[in-house]
């Protein structure tokens, strides 16, 4: 036997027990070290802390670097679903984790920016990873919506700015409320930036950084939860098991219960005391410990920063106010509140020390560190996961249409539109994008003051214009503004009334040629115009067609040879068509006058068809100039040989010229669709010109049913025309359901402004209709006096309908109100029109028809019979 073996283990375990023993004292000793040098221990871990975060703080840093930023623009027909948002949120969520894997997770988000700074309502823009731009550009929203990729924004220093960092109050695990999508979630958020005004360099901005769940965080908090509601049971246990004992022992320590125990029967009874069951603590489920949390699925943290600037003092905090207020709309039993705390009038949070710079440092670099509340589900964020929807009503803004400016030639007045801040201003359109305009709406209810308004305004920053008003109404209301020294040298009145005992009267004649106007133009214009006005084509009135085209070639070129001859004053009028039918003399003359300055086809149809034809086919062509003859203003105007009337060069030198036909009876509708169809020729003559070169012009047709009446395929054709000869028409009318239906479609079609004031709703449907009946026909009915709802063309794109008030000229143009001057004006517009007295025009006419036939005499070959003049032929 080996007797040493039990001494040797015996010294093993001596020796283990002296390591353990030593062991134990050297930790004993370690740790009464480090708590009398605690502060080395302290300063070991905040210097490794640092240096971490240092490290985070620039990976973070170098991965921002690499983020992009694109810019979501809707169409005003934009209405997503439910579906399309949510797929959008999940686009987020995993374009977040498009980083480098080196990339801490504060730089793994996804920011949307809500922008406001006056130029526009809400600016929608979204900036994520590099990597995730191809999965952020395509959206599932359709083609309602256009991704633009978007540069980096440089703020300017304002005066005041203020923070704010919004964290989830109320249980971690209670959603925020469900907002429906009518109206628009983002609504209050674009009324509390909708006041916002550019020139005081106003700024208010909302990120919102969504980042993917981190697993271990979520795990932790969902063990945090567990345990805080397990713990909330048993002591829900407990109290209601200290609650029972006592009801219990109240029991039967009362009077009633031991009166109770002497008179039972049962022996023993009175002696035991109730056993009391204490209640079992419930178990605790997870779905409903966990609530938002208790899956993993499309739940996200979220960071939402708030920034507020101005360089006014209080609207920076009053706009923070305002938006804290907009989110309130989402609360629920969870609800944004800003972070910080609040002590007495005071409030420290974002804006203060410490934790300022750690959110500048988070809104420079796009870092999210949310706190740790602030756990999301997808579905929560479905407001915020869009831009502005159709039912999202948005202010309009400087920048989306542009203040009006007296005097600034590039722009034309639309109305006075009242903001939501109560604040009104004259607002207006580009000049170049108003190529046609249309106003609709009952009697009285401000559609011709509004366009004079713009007219006036049109005509003092120097642009031209022919306002035609079959009623005169137009012209004294207008006076007063237009009676400036430098407006006045550019007025023209062509007034047709005859008021007065001997009225002034211009001239014009349709067939001169001392204009240099092409003669087959002046034909055209002619004929159509007399077809329009009367009805004829090539299937009802082919020979009276026939006729008056035949007369007008003969007569233009007599008009034609007289003004090469130097003599303009002996032209033929359109009154003298007549003669050239009916007396054999003077059509020999002149046929052999011109025989070498009109066709071969001309002349035999004068000398083999006309002769064939029956008396009766000319009184179709005759009776209509006839009528123009009995009234003596038409004649007096029509009569001249060399007229003043020239709408061309009224174009081309910026006139103001002021038309007002006589009436709206057969005779005035065919001067109107002469003078209509003038202007079509003018215009369209403008080609001669290059187009940078055309002096833009305004014509304004008030009361279009008057003048479509005339001349409807005149007036379509204007609309559809004359923008590119830079002539661009602005028609009113009470019922578009009155015009013809080619002048309807036209307009329609190609109004860059299309306004409507009251009316009743059966008129107001066609033009509610065009904006999709927003707003509804019954909205625009009760509209009060002088309110419009105006669509606008601005940069390229529609703005509006929006609701204007109409401008009254004793108000928006009171400072170049000069009643004094009006006489003087009046004098003016007559002088630059040439108006002379009434029986002086007339007395000129009536001897026209002699120096027409004198010149025939003088200028026809040798060997044609000398044309005499009969007392028949002679115009009395």
């Amino acid at each position: 036997m080996d007797l040493a073996a039990p001494h040797m283990s015996v010294q093993a375990e001596q020796t283990a027990a002296g390591q353990v023993l030593g062991l134990l004292t050297a930790l004993v000793g370690t740790v009464d070290w480090l708590y009398r040098h605690w502060y080395l221990l302290a300063l070991v871990i905040t210097v490794t802390w640092g240096a971490g975060e240092l490290v985070v703080r620039r990976l973070a840093a170098r991965a921002s670097a690499q983020r992009m930023a694109l810019e979501l623009v809707t169409t005003r027909h934009f209405d997503p679903s439910l579906e399309e948002i949510f797929r959008r949120g999940v686009q987020l969520a995993r374009a977040s984790t498009a980083m480098p894997w080196w990339a801490p997770r504060r730089a793994k988000t996804v920011q949307i920016r809500l922008r406001a700074d006056g130029s526009s309502p809400l600016r929608y823009r979204v900036e994520g990873p590099a990597g995730g731009e191809r999965l952020l550009s395509i959206t599932p929203f359709g083609p309602d919506i256009t991704v633009n990729r978007a540069r980096p924004i440089a703020d300017k220093p304002r005066e005041h700015v203020v923070r704010a960092e919004f964290i989830l109050r109320g249980r971690p695990t209670s959603p925020l409320r469900e907002v429906p999508l009518t109206p628009d979630p983002l609504q209050p958020l674009v009324d509390a930036v909708a006041d916002l005004r550019a020139e005081l360099d106003d700024l208010a901005e909302i990120r919102l950084d969504i980042q993917r769940a981190p697993k271990w965080t979520l795990r932790a908090r969902r063990l945090q939860l567990m345990n805080n509601a397990r713990r909330s049971e048993r002591r829900e246990a407990q109290r209601a098991a200290r609650w029972l004992r006592q009801d219990a022992a109240s029991i039967e320590d009362s009077l009633g219960w031991q009166m109770q125990q002497l008179l039972s029967d049962k022996s023993g009874s009175g002696s035991g005391r109730r056993l009391v069951m204490p209640p079992v603590p419930r178990r605790v489920e997870p779905a409903e410990a966990l609530g938002k949390l208790a899956e993993d699925d499309h739940l996200v943290r979220v960071q939402l920063l708030v920034m507020c600037a101005s360089n006014t003092e209080g609207r920076a905090q009053a706009r923070l106010a305002q938006i804290q207020a907009a989110l309130d709309v989402f609360g629920g039993r969870a609800r944004w509140a800003m972070r910080g705390w609040r002590l007495g009038p005071w409030r420290i949070g974002a804006d203060h020390w410490p934790t300022r710079r750690g959110f500048e440092r988070r809104w420079e670099l796009g870092h999210c560190q949310p706190p740790r509340a602030n756990w999301v589900r997808l579905e929560e964020l479905t407001g915020l996961l869009k831009p502005p929807t159709r039912s999202c009503r948005l202010p309009v803004l400087a920048g989306d249409l542009p203040t009006f400016e007296f005097g600034n030639p590039e722009l034309l007045l639309q109305g006075i539109y009242r903001g939501p801040d109560g604040r009104q201003r004259l607002v207006a359109t580009y000049a170049e994008e108003t190529l046609f305009e249309v106003g609709v709406g009952k009697a009285g209810g401000g559609k011709t003051e509004r366009a004079l308004a713009q007219a006036i305004g049109w005509a003092h920053a120097g642009g031209g214009l022919v306002f035609v008003d079959p009623h005169r109404d137009s012209w004294p209301r207008a006076t007063t503004f237009l009676a400036h020294d430098h407006v006045m040298p550019r007025i023209a009145l062509i007034d047709l009334n005859g008021l007065g005992p001997n009225p002034r009267v211009s001239s014009w004649n349709p067939l001169g040629m001392h204009h240099g106007q092409a003669a087959h133009e002046v034909v055209e214009a002619i004929a159509d115009a007399y077809a329009s006005a009367l009805a004829w084509d090539d299937a009802n009135a082919p020979r009276a067609l026939t006729i008056l085209t035949a007369a007008l070639t003969v007569l233009v070129a007599v008009n034609e040879q007289a003004c090469r001859a130097g003599r303009p004053e002996d032209q033929a009028t359109i009154f003298h068509i007549r003669a050239l039918i009916t007396d054999a003399a003077f059509r020999k003359a002149a046929l052999a006058t011109v025989a070498e300055r009109v066709d071969e086809e001309t002349l035999a149809w004068w000398q083999a068809v006309f002769p064939t034809l029956p008396a009766d086919a000319f009184a179709v062509v005759l009776n209509p100039i006839a009528r123009l003859a009995a009234n003596p203003v038409t004649r007096a105007f029509l009569g001249q040989p060399v007229g003043v009337y020239n709408i061309r060069a009224a174009m081309d030198s910026r006139m103001i010229v002021w038309v007002c036909p006589g009436g709206n009876g057969p005779t005035d509708r065919l001067l109107t669709a002469l003078l209509a169809r003038d202007l079509l020729r003018a215009a369209r003559s403008r080609r001669d010109t290059p187009e940078e070169k055309r002096v833009p012009f305004r014509p304004y047709f008030d009361e279009l049913i008057t003048l479509t009446g005339a001349a409807p395929e005149t007036i379509a054709a204007m609309f559809e025309d004359l923008r590119k000869y830079k002539c661009h028409v602005h028609g009113m009318t009470q019922l578009l359901a009155r015009l013809p239906q080619a002048v309807r479609l036209s307009l329609v079609q190609n109004a860059s402004t299309l306004a409507t004031t009251a009316g009743s709703r059966s008129a107001i449907a066609p033009i509610t209709a065009e904006w999709g009946d927003d707003p509804s026909p019954d909205r625009v009915a009760t509209l009060e006096r002088f309110e419009h709802y105006v669509s606008m063309n601005v940069h390229g794109r529609r703005v509006g309908p929006v609701q204007v008030r109409g401008p009254h000229l004793d108000d928006v143009y009171a400072a170049q109100a000069r009643p004094r001057h009006v006489p003087e004006l009046e004098r003016a517009a007559q002088a630059n029109a040439q108006a002379l007295p009434l029986d002086q025009l007339t007395h000129r006419a009536a001897k026209q028809l002699g120096r027409v036939t004198a010149f025939l005499a003088e200028h026809s070959p040798a060997g044609a019979t000398t044309v005499r003049l009969s007392k028949e032929n002679e115009w009395n």
